[in-house]
């Protein structure tokens, strides 16, 4: 009961019950990296930064057959070598400058993550796991009102005051100071047109249902692929670091300080048909504690997810006070 509570705090979508899988998950850091290989394939050094999970194949170009091009994965499921992937926050003092915030394990169970994002697979029913080759997005970095966002339900941020906090979720930076740190929140369509792996904007492949019920140009039911990322904001809880006028000091990396640019990347990269496997058995993970419930899945240790690491292509300058946002973005 107490694990349907507090997804549904978390405001998961109507279509999420009890009848399907809840499964649940610990991805630990691979690498902080400006690279974008969906939305710019090929590209070594794209626009802004992002934190990435998942399997160590990650790269500026990303074929379908991940599984095979990667030696280990962040993620417990050891099947899964899939990519997940969000900007990075960053905090901007009020001289100026900035520091990149990091992210912590999630205090409900995974805290000997480094780091890293918890990430959900979601289902009501039977659904259809995705194809070899499978990618989506969520979210528009270029919005910046909540008009804009109105278009995505189910991207949020709650502040966290302890790390069970799972109310008040805004589509906005929280105002006020967050004593654990502030949790991102970040859930992806789940109906897919059947035919197309992906798209030219990486979204209409893919819809939200309506009425609990997928829309006939998007017929076939997919998990909701859903992150939390918790971003360790307890270090910049002094205020004499904040702005003068008290206005919240948080910004992402692609320039964005009012939290409406909020988004998302996925690339699937599941080992043959584990994840079919997972969802058909309707696998139900622990909320509060490091308890997947998949006996039908291969696992490791959080230690061991946590030996899986990248290093960082494109050289920027990650630590201490950076004068400006790696990239040269600017805060509009």
């Amino acid at each position: 009961m107490l694990w349907r509570l507090l997804l549904a705090a978390t405001a998961a979508i109507p279509s999420v019950n009890a009848a399907g899988a809840t499964l649940r998950f610990s991805c630990s850091q691979l690498v902080v990296e400006r690279l974008d290989p969906l939305v710019n394939p090929g590209m070594v050094g794209s626009p802004h930064l992002h934190q990435i999970v998942g399997g160590n194949s990650f790269n500026a170009s990303m074929s379908h057959d991940i599984p095979s091009l990667s030696t280990c994965t962040t993620c417990t499921p050891t099947e899964d070598f899939s990519n997940y992937w969000t900007a990075n926050l960053f905090f901007k003092a009020r001289n100026g400058t900035f520091k990149r915030v990091k992210t912590r394990g999630n205090p409900l169970g995974y805290d000997a993550s480094n780091g890293g994002q918890t990430v959900y697979y979601l289902s009501s029913g039977k659904v259809t796991a995705f194809k070899p080759g499978f990618r989506m997005t969520v979210g528009d970095p270029t919005f910046r009102t909540a008009s804009q966002i109105s278009k995505y339900k189910m991207l949020d941020y709650t502040c966290l005051q302890t790390g069970s906090t799972r109310g008040g979720a805004t589509t906005n930076f929280p105002k006020g100071q967050c004593k654990v740190g502030i949790m991102v929140s970040v859930r992806f369509p789940t109906c897919w047109d059947g035919n197309n792996l992906d798209s030219p904007d990486h979204q209409s492949h893919t819809a939200y249902p309506s009425g609990g019920k997928c829309p006939t140009t998007h017929p076939v039911s997919i998990p909701q692929v859903f992150y939390e990322t918790i971003w360790d904001t307890t270090p910049f809880n002094d205020k004499n670091l904040w702005p003068e006028d008290g206005s919240q000091p948080f910004v992402w990396s692609f320039g964005d300080q009012t939290g409406y640019g909020n988004h998302a990347d996925y690339v699937f990269g599941w080992k043959g048909d584990a994840l079919q496997r997972a969802m058909d058995a309707n696998c139900n993970s622990d909320l509060l504690s490091n308890k997947i419930n998949c006996a039908t899945l291969k696992t490791q240790t959080i230690p061991d997810a946590n030996k899986c690491a990248q290093q960082q292509m494109v050289k920027d300058n990650l630590e201490g006070w950076l004068p400006q946002l790696p990239g040269g973005v600017m805060v509009t």
